[in-house]
């Protein structure tokens, strides 16, 4: 019975020394210059990460990344679901049509709403940071 479990114990072994073994490489043979000011600068979130963690920010960060992420998992519900539409019965092509409905009525919700206005999200967040 351990012997089954022998070649998972090697691979455990195996990945934790190369995971360390990269890791102090990329320390050891980085460039440890001293960092410039666009290296510190706010990134793709808005905000200094060098600061209080626990300080308010925009919500439409949120905003932006919930819409990317459920149109995304649409994407990646509909290839597998493509691929395998020939051997499905009529109810997988209900059941996909019901989903895509139920997607399509958020997503008019959402553009209802004006989240989807990118030009004064990113007329907004550029005044914000500026």
């Amino acid at each position: 019975m351990i012997e089954n479990y022998f070649l998972i114990f090697i691979f455990i072994i195996a990945s934790v020394l190369l995971s360390a073994i990269i890791l102090f490489a990329s320390y050891f043979l980085s460039n440890h210059q001293a960092t410039d000011s666009e290296k510190l600068s706010a990134y793709e979130c808005g905000f200094d990460p060098f600061e209080e963690a626990r300080q308010k920010f925009d919500v439409r960060f949120y905003l932006v990344a919930i819409l990317f992420l459920i149109f995304d998992l649409e994407i990646s519900f509909l290839f597998p679901w493509a691929l395998c539409l020939e051997t499905f019965s009529f109810f997988a092509l209900e059941a996909m049509f019901v989903f895509l409905f139920i997607l399509t009525l958020g997503f008019i919700y959402e553009w209802k709403k004006g989240a989807l206005e990118w030009e004064l999200f990113f007329y907004l967040l550029i005044n914000e940071l500026f």
